[in-house]
């Protein structure tokens, strides 16, 4: 029998299971929290994974003022933007960033893990983060997880 014993099936939009995740950021390092959480955007830990679909979970993050830096990435660590004219370039350290609102640090840490792509800009749309122990997705009743427990 020269035939396969298994066919190779692909997930879409109709058959992929979504899940609310939540994920506290107290004491996690930035680059290890954001990592582990674009896994979970992309969906590749789960069995049914495809590279060309929006098969992961919508993620929850609270807690973001508390996310830790190691070494001197406060200080040294910068952030560069272009407002469009000649000579506009303008630079932000962590600290400031951070100052000015937590949360977009760990946004950024986390869209910059995603693909560069449509498909990048429809998965950062299922990430939610939020300073502080509340968020505005009661209702959709996201379960908890340990993100040391991923691998």
């Amino acid at each position: 029998m020269n035939t396969l014993s298994y066919k190779t099936v692909s997930a879409n939009k109709a058959t992929v299971n979504k899940e609310w995740v939540l994920v506290d950021a107290d004491g996690q390092s930035l680059g290890r929290l954001a990592s582990k959480v674009a896994k979970l955007i992309r969906g590749k830990h789960k069995p049914n994974y495809t590279p060309h679909v929006d098969c992961g979970d919508n993620v929850v993050i609270i807690n973001a003022e508390k996310i830790n830096l190691t070494g001197s990435k406060w200080n040294n660590k910068t952030y560069l933007r272009h407002t469009g004219f000649p000579g506009g370039q303008r630079s932000l350290t962590a600290q400031e960033m951070f100052d000015k609102d937590p949360t977009r640090l760990i946004e950024k840490a986390v869209k910059g893990m995603l693909p560069k792509n449509k498909l990048g800009s429809a998965l950062f749309r299922n990430l939610y983060v939020y300073v502080g122990g509340e968020h505005d997705q009661d209702a959709q009743q996201p379960k908890t997880i340990n993100l040391n427990d991923l691998k």
